[in-house]
């Protein structure tokens, strides 16, 4: 079983950046599709983005695409989230989850995902 620590989130102004971290620990990111989801206050928690188990084959939720990148460091067993060109709307809390089953499908969806960090709350001001 993984365990997985978020951190990076702060509060930003919009049109700024951040980048997250999702340190991993107890098992190697290379046996898990690696994500991120969010959670905004009264929403439900939606997919952000996601790794492959090879490192590749990044996947996108469109709100994000462009603006977002998701990497990975094998060596530190962490996953990152660059997050630039902030909008208010990307306001949540930020979750680093993993997937033990999918293989070659993306997990786009968060009850496809099985472990989770407890999440960094990320703030971006109007």
């Amino acid at each position: 079983q993984v365990q997985l620590v978020e951190s990076g989130g702060g509060l930003v102004q919009a049109g700024g950046s951040l980048r997250l971290s999702c340190a991993a620990s107890g098992r190697t990111l290379s046996s898990y599709y690696m994500g991120w989801c969010r959670q905004a206050p009264g929403k439900e928690r939606e997919f952000v983005a996601a790794i492959s188990r090879g490192g590749y084959r990044p996947s996108y939720a469109d709100s994000v695409k462009g603006r977002f990148t998701i990497s990975r460091d094998i060596a530190k067993n962490t996953i990152y989230l660059q997050m630039n060109s902030l909008k208010p709307e990307d306001t949540a809390v930020y979750y680093c989850a993993a997937d033990r089953d999918n293989v070659v499908t993306v997990p786009t969806t968060p009850d496809e995902y099985d472990y989770w960090g407890q999440g960094t709350q990320v703030t971006v001001s109007s």
